[in-house]
């Protein structure tokens, strides 16, 4: 590697460490001092001990596993049911090239493009008129939709490269176009069908505003909405925001960890194809 060019990825190594290390190893300091130690040591210093205390006060408060628990289930419902919308529509509009193919691109590309504030009010009273406000499942239909209109403008266009010589010799051997999607096209796009299913569970765990609009019952609530609500709270202290900034973190991460050599692979074989 030449000299500029690994200043340069030193550089935005040094960045990346700044601007997301710091952060988070901050929040895991403050988060096990007690109040005391903050108030007279300030945020930056080196706990003398394990205070826990923080964390299981924030965890009870808020029902903290109650919150866990749905924010996983929906994440995880919008996950799987996103990646099956976005295979189904791209196999039609990439494979298929159905009539107005363009046109239908187009619009899925404005939908990525609108904000989530001029959707609020419409999507309140749809929700209401059919009985499914403060649910789960009415967050998990609206994010399904929102990220399958960028999973099938992504997939669209790489299942437009798709060799038609396979599809072709599926046909001869008598497979249908449900049998190639399923045996033949997702088995060979599974590489970034899982990238996808990872964004998307990471996308809609950290998602906000929606949530907020469409939970408003203690029980049905996300960690982010938990973490907003406890933030107005008068009765909060430096080391419990602290505390449950990092319980909100921690899932997400181990959640990338855990799949982050499921996302190294799909982004390589895509680089490589």
């Amino acid at each position: 590697m030449r000299g500029p060019g690994r200043w340069a990825v030193l550089f935005a190594l040094v960045v990346l460490a700044v601007v997301m290390v710091v952060p988070f190893v901050i929040v895991a300091l403050n988060a096990v001092k007690s109040p005391a130690e903050y108030s007279t040591q300030g945020p930056l210093s080196l706990p003398d001990g394990l205070y826990l205390q923080g964390i299981v006060d924030f965890w009870n408060r808020v029902a903290f596993g109650t919150k866990l628990w749905n924010s996983f289930l929906i994440s995880a419902s919008v996950a799987v049911l996103a990646v099956v919308l976005s295979v189904l529509n791209a196999y039609a509009l990439g494979i298929g090239r159905v009539r107005g193919r363009l046109s239908i691109l187009v619009l899925f590309l404005v939908a990525n493009t609108l904000p989530q504030e001029a959707l609020a009010y419409p999507l309140y009273y749809l929700a209401k008129a059919v009985g499914l406000y403060d649910t789960q499942l009415a967050v998990i239909i609206v994010m399904t939709v929102i990220q399958a209109a960028f999973g099938t403008y992504l997939l669209s266009a790489v299942l437009g490269q798709f060799p038609k010589e396979i599809l072709e010799a599926a046909a001869i051997d008598g497979a249908g176009r449900w049998r190639s999607l399923w045996r033949i096209v997702v088995p060979i796009s599974r590489p970034t069908l899982n990238v996808l299913l990872i964004f998307f569970f990471i996308w809609t765990w950290n998602e906000f505003f929606l949530p907020l609009i469409f939970l408003i019952s203690n029980d049905t609530q996300t960690v982010p909405v938990a973490l907003a609500v406890l933030q107005g709270e008068k009765y909060m202290d430096a080391t419990m925001s602290s505390a449950s900034a990092l319980l909100g973190i921690v899932p997400a991460v181990a959640f990338f960890l855990i799949f982050q050599r499921t996302l190294t692979r799909g982004v390589t074989v895509g680089a490589i194809k």
